[in-house]
């Protein structure tokens, strides 16, 4: 027996519900005690499905993402001949549910921190207050290896940087014992996992759609339509009808399916570096009528592959003068060239800072508590307790590059002091958090899994979001790494209205 609350931490520990995964006439057996009201509905639905109906649809659902060929690359792996090999990401069928005053909070929360982050690039490309303020060591900016000198005085629509943002959101107990809500990290270079979202919800309207008449879960499918909208408001002035493409680096790129499949949904076209090329300082694309000149550019591609005569000289995967173009003001490119330095995991640590310096405001979301090993009480304390400790490297993405301290061997962690005694100033720290689990149809029935969440945040004109995001779930019992590379599955996450 799983105590309930131990099972949907979603919830406070109110109560004594209980779940028994062994089932009796193929029924599991449900104790309503103490869960959450935005729950309980789902929860006793859940509790009347036979486990064999719940791994029929689960065999649906994986048959149908393969045969439309929602997989991802996993680099460095391969298979036996040798080739690269493409995998599902894990789909689970029990959805992460949210009630509308918590996702009112989180969204209001949301904007707040990308308004701010979008504040600061603005900034950093210009005056550079927030250095001259001594809010932010200036090296700490300029010597980031993501900041982009090329941009120094570059002119952005409506000041906006970030036009997507996904921000990492997780759940755990504060210093009360209470749940609440924390910005674990910042997705502003070209962030992803946007079409699992939206799949995850298809997949839920497909295998149960009698849930989708019982609760009144808020919709998802109207996504491409905000992204286009945002994409062509970020078009240069004197662009009246703006063509917008999707770059992508190429089939072989782990997030390729999301690429394709967002180009087809806003109607647009998907290109590579080789499809364009610079003229007169603007930029075309080749069709088979002869060039077009293209105004907004959704780049997939990172600051380092994006222009071969400016950043990295050997780079197939960009254009040929396209930071030129950019420059004299005749393209777009979302996101902005050097966003980078704004998610930096040495930068994540000041943001609450920089709501209070930009708008005189406090934050709603907290960070996660940070302790930055380059300075030397934070340092010290860090090397003392690695064990307990989650350490990340500030450039780290994906799951890499990453101890969590509680889950690592001895010889793990002693690897990782001397990485961090060799470069202080390249890891971060932070306390490892009771994250919320959510119930999650594994092998052996349902158990608990720890989750975060991802919303995706939209900035051109206005700033706009789908209620909801992609919920990532951490397959492997016990683990906090949710990424798919390292394992991790999706969620589809239900806003209940109101």
């Amino acid at each position: 027996m799983l105590k309930f609350d131990e099972m949907w931490k979603e919830l406070p520990a109110a109560g004594q519900a209980q779940w028994q995964s062994q089932s009796q006439g193929g029924q599991s057996q449900f104790q309503s005690q103490g869960v959450r009201d935005h729950y309980r509905s789902y929860a006793q639905w859940l509790a009347r499905q036979p486990d064999d109906t719940m791994r029929k649809r689960r065999e649906e659902a994986e048959m149908i993402f393969r045969r439309v060929g929602i997989t991802f690359a996993v680099y460095g792996a391969k298979d036996e001949d040798g080739a690269g090999t493409e995998r599902l990401i894990p789909f689970d069928l029990i959805p992460r549910i949210i009630p509308a005053a918590e996702w009112a909070i989180l969204e209001k929360g949301l904007v707040q921190r990308v308004n701010v982050l979008n504040r600061f690039l603005h900034d950093v490309y210009h005056d550079q207050e927030i250095i001259k303020a001594g809010i932010i060591p200036a090296d700490q900016i300029l010597g980031n290896a993501q900041f982009r000198k090329e941009m120094m005085g570059v002119y952005v629509p409506h000041r906006v940087y970030s036009h997507i943002a996904g921000v990492d959101i997780v759940r755990a107990a504060n210093a009360k014992g209470e749940g609440e809500y924390y910005v674990l990290e910042d997705n502003l270079r070209v962030p992803s996992g946007v079409s699992y979202m939206l799949e995850d919800r298809k997949m839920m309207m497909r295998l149960f759609p009698d849930l989708f008449s019982s609760h009144r879960v808020a919709p998802v499918a109207h996504y491409p339509d905000l992204l286009l909208e945002t994409l062509r408001a970020s078009a240069q002035p004197g662009a009246a009808d703006p063509t917008v493409v999707v770059l992508t680096p190429g089939m072989y790129n782990s997030a390729y399916f999301e690429h394709a499949f967002l180009a087809q949904q806003m109607g647009i076209e998907l290109v590579e570096g080789q499809d364009l090329f610079v003229k007169d300082r603007f930029v075309y694309m080749r069709t088979t009528r002869g060039p077009k000149r293209v105004d907004v550019i959704y780049r997939r591609v990172d600051d380092d592959f994006l222009d071969p005569s400016v950043f990295r000289k050997t780079s197939t995967l960009g254009c040929a003068g396209l930071v030129d173009a950019y420059s004299a003001g005749n393209v777009s490119i979302c996101n902005a060239i050097g966003t980078g330095v704004a998610d930096d995991k040495s930068i994540y640590p000041y943001v609450p800072q920089m709501i209070e310096f930009y708008l005189g405001e406090k934050p709603i979301l907290k960070n996660v508590p940070t302790y930055m090993c380059r300075n030397p009480d934070d340092l010290k304390y860090t090397l003392a307790n690695l064990k307990e400790l989650v350490v990340k490297e500030v450039h780290g993405a994906g799951g890499y590059g990453m101890l969590v301290g509680p889950a690592a061997t001895k010889q793990e962690i002693e690897d990782f002091r001397k990485a961090v005694q060799a470069n202080p100033n390249g890891y971060i720290a932070q306390p490892t958090l009771s994250l919320s689990s959510c119930p999650t149809f594994v092998e052996s029935g349902i158990a608990p899994r720890h989750i975060d969440l991802r919303p995706f945040v939209l900035s051109g004109k206005d700033v706009q979001m789908v209620p909801g995001g992609l919920t990532r779930v951490a397959l492997k019992d016990g683990s906090l790494v949710v990424n798919s590379s390292q394992g991790g599955g999706t969620k589809d996450t239900w806003i209940l209205e109101v």
